[in-house]
């Protein structure tokens, strides 16, 4: 059996409610953490060698759920960076899947309640891998969905009415700040990304430099150790 196909059997096995799934709602258990409503979270979060960690968020029908992710750093010189995402929906049904470092997930909720999202580090068995997530839900205008005649009877109402039009703008805005802070939380967790490869970077260099200095040393005197031993033994030879 092919070893991802093994891995998402253990990932549909244990995305029931358990000690390591985390939810977003009333009050969860010691290892739970619940999020609800039109909120967006973003936070890091460290997942151990064939870890798995389970979280729920709430969403109403007809919004639009997103989940932004990427590995910032693995634990380990031979460490896979790829990461198993897993989105489902609250009659359980599979949403979406990725197996990419980073990756952005998108749609539009079709009924209300928890949408479960599972990260899965099952690729490493002994390494660690931090993941930093940005994940939320945000509710468009339900009148963008309107027929064509619809919307242009209605905004000949709007334009009689300054607080329609005040409200229509107010929810337009809201959207575009909730696009701008989902762009400004990817820019964060791809600036801290840069970040952790460059001190790593610096720290393989760091070491590899040592090392190539201590073996340029150590083959330095044993070459000076055996040319004088070579000297010294025929100098020490009788003479005719």
């Amino acid at each position: 059996m092919p070893g991802h196909l093994w891995c998402w059997m253990l990932v549909l096995l244990l995305m029931s409610p358990g000690p390591k799934a985390q939810k977003t709602e009333p009050k969860a258990g010691p290892s739970g953490t619940l999020f609800r409503g039109a909120d967006q979270y973003n936070f890091a979060i460290l997942l151990p060698g064939s870890g798995l960690q389970c979280y729920w968020h709430f969403a109403h029908q007809s919004g639009r759920f997103y989940l932004t992710y990427m590995v910032q750093w693995v634990s380990g010189m031979s460490a896979d960076r790829r990461l198993h995402v897993a989105v489902l929906s609250p009659e359980g049904i599979q949403v979406a899947t990725l197996d990419e470092p980073s990756g952005q997930i998108n749609f539009q909720t079709q009924v209300t309640g928890f949408y479960q999202m599972c990260f899965g580090n099952f690729i490493n068995k002994f390494a660690n891998m931090q993941v930093y997530l940005d994940f939320g839900v945000y509710y468009e205008d339900l009148r963008d969905g309107d027929s064509e005649d619809e919307e242009a009877r209605k905004d000949e109402e709007q334009l009689n009415s300054t607080i329609t039009s005040i409200q229509v703008s107010t929810d337009k805005l809201k959207t575009y700040v909730v696009h701008m802070w989902r762009f400004y939380n990817y820019g964060r967790m791809k600036r801290a990304t840069d970040y952790y490869l460059l001190v790593s970077n610096s720290s393989y260099v760091s070491w590899w430099s040592a090392a190539q200095s201590a073996v340029i040393l150590t083959a330095g005197y044993l070459q000076l150790f055996i040319i004088k031993r070579l000297l010294h033994s025929q100098s020490s030879k009788p003479r005719c």
